[in-house]
């Protein structure tokens, strides 16, 4: 099993038990890995569900990280 798969195997797992507190760090996970890989557009993606995600968790930290990162990106909210 790669990073990739297991990440992905955590995340259905969370949506799954609708584990609202665990997603916002999940999504976050994978956007930073994409980012990683150069792809932007995907992070991207990943960065605004870590947001949402963030926002009706309450926590902030991703909140702020995938805010700023999606404006680095020219993604403004």
């Amino acid at each position: 099993m790669t990073a990739e798969t297991g990440l992905q195997a955590r995340m259905l797992a969370a949506h799954e038990r609708n584990d609202l507190k665990a997603l916002p760090a999940l999504y976050v996970e994978a956007a930073r890995a994409r980012q990683t890989a150069g792809d932007v557009d995907a992070a991207c993606f990943f960065y605004t569900h870590a947001y949402v995600y963030a926002l009706d968790a309450g926590d902030g930290a991703v909140e702020r990280e995938a805010r700023a990162a999606l404006r680095g990106h020219g993604r403004d909210l």
